[in-house]
């Protein structure tokens, strides 16, 4: 379906533009940013483009507004996509009660549970739906260079939707991931609730630290979390006490659980770079996101912009 441009908002250049339109994936209408940089209107060639993908309780203003991926964006001449994390409105009984599930916490997976069937298919919107759209409506953009990155939920959902797509995104990166959801109560609850309790085997296919495991080639991701710089390969040991330290208390909590990723990532063996860098001090909000925004951004670049 065509979008509606709600607002056209100036930024580092470029033009951030927040866009509404009907999706048949989610049942309802779906608002989202797209940020298109300077080089999107001066230059004949397409220009790649990142997805950030993100957490509990946001909408797509959220990372546009206080993430500013916008800056490096700029600079590399990448656009930003911004969607939003769940569907809205759909009058399922429970969709608003609680900030981990339902309105806000679609978790980037296709409910095969009643009664979330009806539109909580984020991953089939996120993958399919989505980029169909804009790649259609937006003739700028490449849809042959699509990288994504996301933040807690949204690392998640970067993780899990490019190691369950391979060759479709050029990169994944992540903020503060929940790394291994089936391992954790905000992914327990969620996967009970969309796949059902007894579906072990369908939360597997949404975890991160399980589909790592069946990765094969290289494997080049960053992942921010907190306190000091650690970089992990299948050469080098974990630290036993990393969270020394942190000011993320979901991290503090067992909500995000990267080691568990970087482990199975480094048993798999299959020649995998994965830079978990644990960075002091900072808590689980946009404040961190937007301190390492540029960095994610040029990890993205890095692999869309090589020809």
């Amino acid at each position: 379906m065509p979008f509606e441009t709600t607002a056209t908002i100036a930024s580092f250049g470029g033009k951030l533009l927040k866009l509404a339109h009907k999706a048949t994936s989610t049942s309802c209408e779906m608002k989202l940013n797209l940020y298109l940089p300077p080089q999107s209107s001066s230059s004949d060639k397409k220009i790649p483009v990142l997805f950030y993908l993100a957490g509990l309780t946001c909408t797509g203003d959220n990372g546009a507004e206080k993430g500013f991926l916008q800056h490096a964006a700029s600079k590399k001449g990448i656009a930003v996509v911004y969607p939003d994390t769940s569907p809205r409105g759909l009058q399922i009984e429970g969709e608003d009660d609680a900030y981990d599930f339902g309105s806000g916490a679609g978790f980037y997976v296709d409910a095969t549970k009643e009664p979330w069937t009806k539109g909580y298919k984020m991953y089939t919107y996120i993958t399919e739906e989505l980029p169909k759209a804009l790649f259609e409506s937006f003739k700028q953009l490449d849809g042959s260079r699509m990288s994504i990155t996301g933040h807690s939920m949204g690392g998640h959902g970067a993780l899990t939707i490019f190691l369950k797509n391979p060759g479709k995104y050029r990169s994944v990166s992540a903020f503060a991931p929940i790394s291994n959801p089936i391992n954790c109560p905000w992914g327990e609850k969620a996967f009970k609730g969309y796949f059902g309790e007894d579906q072990q085997q369908k939360w597997k296919e949404h975890d991160a630290s399980e589909l790592v495991k069946q990765w094969k080639g290289p494997l080049d991701i960053l992942i921010d979390v907190s306190q000091t710089n650690v970089y992990l390969n299948s050469q080098l040991t974990i630290p036993s006490h990393p969270a020394q330290g942190t000011g993320d208390n979901f991290y503090k909590q067992g909500q995000l659980l990267p080691e568990n990723f970087v482990k199975a990532a480094k048993e798999s063996g299959d020649d995998k770079k994965v830079e978990l860098r644990m960075q002091p001090d900072y808590d689980h909000s946009y404040f961190f996101i937007s301190t390492f925004a540029d960095d994610h951004v040029e990890h993205a670049a890095k692999h869309l912009l090589a020809w």
